[in-house]
């Protein structure tokens, strides 16, 4: 089988199409021939070796979170997928141990980790992360829902998002902005988001952003977003200077949740104007597996369509990434092997 491994950490160029041998599933595995894989900055930030839980020994390595496609083989134990079913995995990679897989959530495992190996022709799997596919959703359109998709449904019930809410996207065009605003839109909340480029706005407003801020500089945004209203909750996937900006406009009493940091690891914020104002601030990770099932039902009623930007071949992964690296997208870049 073909694969997309990073060989060298040098960003997009270091991906390489190799050939591996086509692996047998374990008795609580299954192999998925992969029809689509998107890609996200998580995988980005392994090929610009940003991420120090891999080195050179890790070489070569399969990037690759999400992805669908069809059963292809199961293990001896496996009974609730067969050959010819199709299938959305789950990325969530968990112990099944810990007081939080036990009791729940199961993304505040304590040794939660992710599954990587979607970039390729075929994939190993647990059984167990599996979640079949209505015949009326694409598995491109599944292929876009674990990480982004997942991680904004998440922070949005996080903030406990109802109608009427007013929800602030710092960096709507990204992948967890883009899903916010449409599950923002389908939850009956109102969204105001920033973007860098008006063109990129532009497409956000067709898919649901109800007020666009054409900028980034955090007192030029705060003024904007206070002519708009006060927000109840604010979706940070930025992290940075972005963190005290998203406290300052959110109203008392609010909910800003914490998925990333792309704009700075750390933050510098005013403690006293957390806890005068009842402010509160919430650290979130991907989701959890039934949420994900919600997502694919809503695909499937036809409520939410997930925004593709565009999709590339495997022998073009190195592009996709360059594409990502370069932001030159809006939505969800999907490989399709």
């Amino acid at each position: 089988m073909r694969v997309a491994a990073l060989t060298e950490f040098t960003g997009p160029d270091g991906i390489s199409i190799l050939e591996r041998p086509t692996p047998d599933p374990g008795p609580d595995e299954v192999l998925v021939t992969v029809e689509a894989a998107s890609i996200n900055h998580h995988d980005l930030w392994i090929l610009n070796g940003a991420d120090t839980r891999y080195d050179t020994e890790d070489l070569p390595f399969v990037p690759g979170l999400d992805l669908a496609g069809e059963v292809r083989a199961v293990g001896d134990d496996v009974t609730a997928v067969e050959p010819g079913d199709r299938v959305l995995l789950c990325p969530n990679q968990t112990c099944g141990t810990c007081r939080f897989c036990r009791e729940g959530p199961e993304n505040r495992c304590e040794s939660f980790t992710l599954f990587h190996g979607s970039l390729a022709e075929t994939a190993l799997v647990d059984a167990n992360r599996l979640i079949e596919l209505p015949e009326n959703v694409s598995s491109t359109e599944a292929a876009a829902l674990p990480t982004a998709y997942l991680t904004a449904y998440h922070m949005l019930r996080q903030a406990a998002v109802g109608p009427g809410d007013l929800v602030f996207v710092p960096g709507a065009t990204g992948g967890v902005g883009v899903a916010g605003v449409q599950l923002a839109d389908i939850l009956g909340a109102r969204t105001v988001g920033t973007s860098s480029s008006r063109s990129k706005l532009d497409r956000m407003k067709a898919i649901g952003l109800d007020h666009a801020i054409h900028g980034t500089d955090p007192d030029d945004i705060r003024a904007a977003v206070r002519e708009v209203g006060t927000p109840d909750a604010v979706l940070n996937h930025l992290g940075g200077e972005y963190t005290q900006l998203g406290l300052d406009v959110l109203r008392r009493g609010g909910r800003m949740v914490v998925c990333g940091g792309t704009a700075g690891r750390y933050s510098e914020i005013d403690v006293p104007g957390i806890f005068l104002k009842h402010k509160q601030l919430i650290g979130s990770t991907m989701g959890t597996q039934p949420e994900l099932s919600t997502l694919v039902e809503l695909v499937a009623d036809g409520r939410l369509t997930p925004e593709i930007d565009e999709t590339y071949p495997l022998a073009a992964t190195a592009d996709a990434f360059d594409a990502m690296q370069n932001r030159t997208s809006v939505g969800k870049i999907v490989v399709t092997p």
